[in-house]
């Protein structure tokens, strides 16, 4: 695949992100591996949200 787009980042991102970036790994994937962990932390924060949330507060299937 070729890079079609260009990311301007500082000095300091650049190497933080190439320590994160494993030995044959793309930057390309990186970015897609942390992509998908921010979404899945995401969803994580939702489900304790409704976990958290007063029983009271939710309805019931039934009443949809």
């Amino acid at each position: 695949m070729a890079a079609s787009k260009r990311i301007p980042v500082t000095e300091d991102r650049w190497k933080e992100l190439n320590e994160l970036k494993e030995a044959g790994q793309t930057y390309d994937e990186l970015l897609k591996e942390l992509i998908q962990e921010k979404n899945r932390s995401e969803l994580a924060e939702r489900v304790r949200s409704v976990r958290e949330t007063d029983v009271e507060e939710l309805t019931a299937l039934d009443e949809l």
